[in-house]
């Protein structure tokens, strides 16, 4: 009889543990706990990331607006339309870095953003400031070029011009509607200003002595100056304008530290301003 009550009492824990122990697993289980499988795969996520994507792809599909000469802009080359300038130059030089092709849309400016939160193009290089606005919508890269105001003036009084003071009373020449323009009525005490449409012709204008000195962005001056022994730039400046960047879709940071390592290059290497000098001329030919 005590056996047969010691049985039972043996029984009844061995129950109770066991009921005890699946309490305790399905306690776990309701409070979130995850299966072991589901832990190891959070901890060993695949491979992701915009720049896979576009390699996947094969390219890389820019959106810009080319009406924004040197920037970007259409052009007539050997018979055919092509889009070129010196943001689609960057364009291309991203591109070769990721190993991909370069597709270009050319749409409106005030669609472009849309197009990018779309995911419709993968960057942006239009010109584009980083304004605050627009940064709440997407990302930049570091700015890739700020506008360094420089003059263009005839080598014959070039030793005269040591600084802004110095062109007070001269005729000074800009392109219209332009920073430089600004800069021309505001910055310099010039007996006149001569505003025209054209670089090209404001060039030919300083030349033939009809003004004597002209308002242009560093590479710009630069790249005129080495096409024309009796033009140089001198050593004065009129500050710079905001700086432009690429725009890049929210999140894609793998995109941005590429583009950005690209442009870090070609701006220690002298690249942007030669295309930015190639750009505004063959704008003007």
């Amino acid at each position: 009889m005590i056996k047969k009550n010691i049985k039972k009492v043996v029984s009844i824990m061995l129950i109770a543990v066991m009921l005890f122990a699946f309490a305790a697993c399905s306690a776990k289980t309701e409070s979130g706990a995850k299966p072991a499988t589901d832990q190891k795969t959070a901890v060993q996520p695949e491979a992701s990331g915009k720049i896979a994507e576009i390699k996947e792809k094969g390219k890389i599909v820019l959106g810009t607006s080319a009406d924004y000469p040197p920037y970007e802009f259409h052009k007539e080359i050997n018979g055919k339309d092509n889009i070129v300038g010196f943001d689609i130059d960057i364009a291309k030089a991203i591109a070769a870095d990721l190993g991909v092709e370069l597709e270009i849309k050319d749409m409106k400016f005030d669609g472009l953003l849309a197009a990018l939160v779309a995911d419709d193009i993968d960057f942006i290089i239009a010109g584009m400031v980083p304004k605050e606005e627009r940064k709440k919508s997407v990302d930049f890269s570091i700015p890739y070029y700020q506008a360094e105001q420089k003059m263009l003036v005839k080598a014959a009084i070039a030793d005269k011009i040591k600084s802004v003071a110095d062109l007070k009373g001269l005729k000074i020449g800009a392109q219209k509607s332009t920073v430089q323009e600004d800069i021309a009525n505001t910055k310099i005490e010039a007996s006149e200003v001569k505003a025209l449409s054209k670089i090209t012709d404001l060039v030919l204008e300083l030349k033939n002595d009809k003004i004597d000195g002209l308002v242009l962005v560093a590479p710009v001056a630069v790249a005129y100056a080495k096409q024309n022994q009796d033009l140089v730039v001198p050593d004065i400046t009129f500050g710079k304008e905001d700086g432009v960047a690429v725009a890049v879709n929210k999140g894609n940071t793998d995109l941005v530290e590429a583009i950005n390592a690209t442009l870090d290059k070609m701006m220690k290497d002298g690249s942007i301003d030669k295309f930015i000098g190639d750009a505004t001329i063959l704008s003007e030919q």
